[in-house]
């Protein structure tokens, strides 16, 4: 290995085949700990008081508040625990291994309840075809340590770009976050405009969270454990201007997926890309500009300058 090999940041495989199960089962464990977070935070614009976000040692909800304390949770994907903290030093934990999600469910609730946390969240999924309530969901019980590991790895590399990218941008912005819904880590431009309302249509899920999470019109890229053997990164635009699928975007292996009604690059193409950074800044750029130009953006206000 050579000392430019070293410095290369790591982008580790991930096939989608090998841990889809522990993946499913991972993505209803975040909905539980985002449903908190949901629960104890006032609401904000676009639903940004309910996201999670990578940390140094795999997803945490941030600083919640409950009755004048501090409190966070954070999956710790290297020693595999679901951790509550307290700000006057309290600690719980919950390990992250196979069983059923219901055994999970019922101690991370009996580990809020031990540290004098009430909260009340709809107990069960959205945003997934089958909704099956996490008190008796004894269906999704896989854990795969290391799958789980490669993939906080990934997170780590996207979260770093994403946050180059979301700097060239000066406007009305998201932080990069990750929405338990779709387990999709995220960052969202805006125009400034209003938009129409969204048709909603999303399944378990009421149509009024999405015309809320859709009120303005929006440019959003992102990353997601779907759509292709290893993930995928997206971008879309809402409204979707006219002509929006037939931009020529880059690199060359991105693609309009009708389906989705999205620019769609396969996360294989970037980790095996010579510039995996660069690959990805690319897509996320020429997408952007689809939108931006066909929808007659104020680009000159609302990019940063010199970046």
């Amino acid at each position: 290995m050579t000392d430019s090999d070293q410095d290369r940041p790591f982008w580790p495989e991930l096939t989608l085949s090998e841990w889809e199960d522990t993946e499913e089962t991972l993505h209803l464990s975040t909905q539980i700990v985002g449903k908190i977070r949901l629960s104890l935070e006032p609401m904000l614009n676009h639903w940004w008081q309910v996201p999670l976000y990578v940390s140094a040692r795999g997803l945490t909800t941030s600083l919640m508040h409950d009755k004048g304390r501090g409190l966070e949770a954070e999956f710790d994907f290297i020693d595999h625990l679901l951790e509550f903290r307290t700000s006057d030093g309290y600690v719980r934990q919950v390990k992250l291994e196979a069983r059923p999600l219901a055994d999970f469910y019922a101690e991370a609730t009996a580990a809020l309840e031990a540290l004098g946390v009430s909260v009340h969240i709809l107990a069960r999924p959205v945003e997934v075809p089958t909704s099956i309530p996490f008190p008796v969901d004894e269906e999704h019980q896989a854990y795969d340590p290391a799958a789980v590991h490669r993939f906080w790895l990934a997170l780590l590399q996207v979260d770093r770009v994403m946050k180059i990218f979301r700097a060239r941008f000066t406007g009305k912005a998201s932080p990069v976050h990750l929405f338990w819904g779709a387990l999709d880590l995220a960052t969202t431009r805006f125009s400034g405009r209003r938009a129409p309302r969204h048709p909603g249509g999303v399944p378990n899920c009421a149509d009024w969270v999405m015309e809320l999470a859709y009120s303005h019109e929006v440019s959003s890229c992102g990353f997601w454990p779907g759509g292709s053997d290893e993930g995928s990164f997206y971008s879309y635009a809402y409204p979707k201007p006219e002509g929006f699928d037939q931009w020529v975007v880059t690199p060359k292996s991105a693609y309009f997926d009708e389906s989705l009604g999205e620019f769609i690059l396969p996360y294989r193409d970037v980790r095996t890309a010579e510039n995996p950074d660069a690959t990805l800044l690319e897509f996320f750029q020429s997408t952007y500009e689809a939108a931006a130009e066909l929808a007659s953006w104020e680009r000159d206000a609302l990019e940063a300058k010199g970046v």
